[in-house]
């Protein structure tokens, strides 16, 4: 059985020290902030607490997906040093970058023919994505081949439930995820709409509750709801959030509460620099494996 690496995108928004101890290489986006580039690595270049204030302050931050030469950057080393790759992306339900991915693998695999590259489409994000690479590295370690954990991966990644909500509208509103309309009723009205990620890797919003006390309630019964096992759930849990970690400890603490048999404690992690530029800050991400994801 090849070697084979697992690799993926810096919006799987996981700690650099995360990346750094399971040695998985990962290519970064990029973002524009007031006429300059940035790379999206994990905060080094912009602290993520410099980042969100910016924001707050009216910077409206835009993003670039990874193209072909990062990719191929990211890919001929390893096939170089003799290993596949089996490479994670960002959902094709957010972000084209699979594409610019799959030129850069057709091209490598002429300059390599004895080597393979793997491209999964995650129909993940933030640290939803850094779960299924999480769960990825798993399946390798169990001992699945290069094509077996491919498969796993595409069987079972709509099984990895997303929920979302945000006390602030503002960067939803601009990027046109929420209606003006909509938007600024909601602002005006104190209105936290909770979000999904579907079937088809798009973040859909799904219901309306009033205030923040609510929405954290109504978030942790969706977990109760499609949670493997329910409450005996026992697999990880993984959270990202915005500058607001105050507001996502309160939703680790219900669960933690609620659900006894948690592989760990919740794990929560600030979300990156191009996630954040579509949702601003004030937004606190779920994740967990449960049932299958609907339309």
């Amino acid at each position: 059985m090849s070697e084979y690496q697992i690799t993926c995108c810096s919006t799987a928004d996981m700690p650099a020290q995360y990346f750094e101890e399971k040695k998985i290489p990962f290519v970064c986006f990029n973002f524009l902030m007031d006429g300059v580039q940035y790379p999206d690595d994990l905060g080094k270049s912009m602290p993520f607490e410099e980042f969100y204030k910016k924001i707050a302050e009216g910077a409206e931050p835009t993003t670039a997906q990874v193209n072909t030469q990062q990719y191929m950057e990211l890919f001929e080393p390893v096939l170089k040093e003799g290993k596949d790759i089996l490479h994670l992306t960002l959902s094709s339900g957010i972000s084209g970058s699979i594409n610019s991915a799959n030129i850069a693998k057709a091209q490598l695999e002429e300059a390599y023919p004895e080597r393979k590259v793997i491209i999964v489409d995650s129909l993940a994000a933030s640290s939803g994505f850094g779960m299924l690479v999480d769960m990825a590295l798993t399946r390798q370690q169990e001992g699945l081949s290069l094509e077996e954990n491919a498969a796993w991966l595409e069987a079972n990644r709509t099984r990895l439930h997303h929920w979302f909500f945000s006390t602030d509208l503002t960067s939803f509103i601009r990027g046109g995820r929420i209606s003006k309309v909509s938007g600024f009723v909601g602002q005006a009205l104190n209105i936290c709409p909770l979000m999904n990620v579907n079937s088809e890797g798009k973040l859909i919003p799904r219901n309306k509750y009033r205030g923040k006390k609510q929405v954290i309630r109504e978030m942790v019964k969706r977990m109760e709801e499609h949670a493997q096992g329910g409450t005996d759930y026992s697999g990880k849990c993984f959270m990202s959030c915005s500058a607001c970690e105050e507001d996502a400890r309160k939703v680790a603490d219900l669960i933690e509460e609620k659900f006894p048999k948690l592989d760990g404690k919740v794990r929560i992690n600030s979300i990156g620099t191009v996630i954040g530029s579509h949702t601003g800050p004030g937004t606190v991400a779920l994740f967990f494996w449960g049932d299958e994801r609907t339309l």
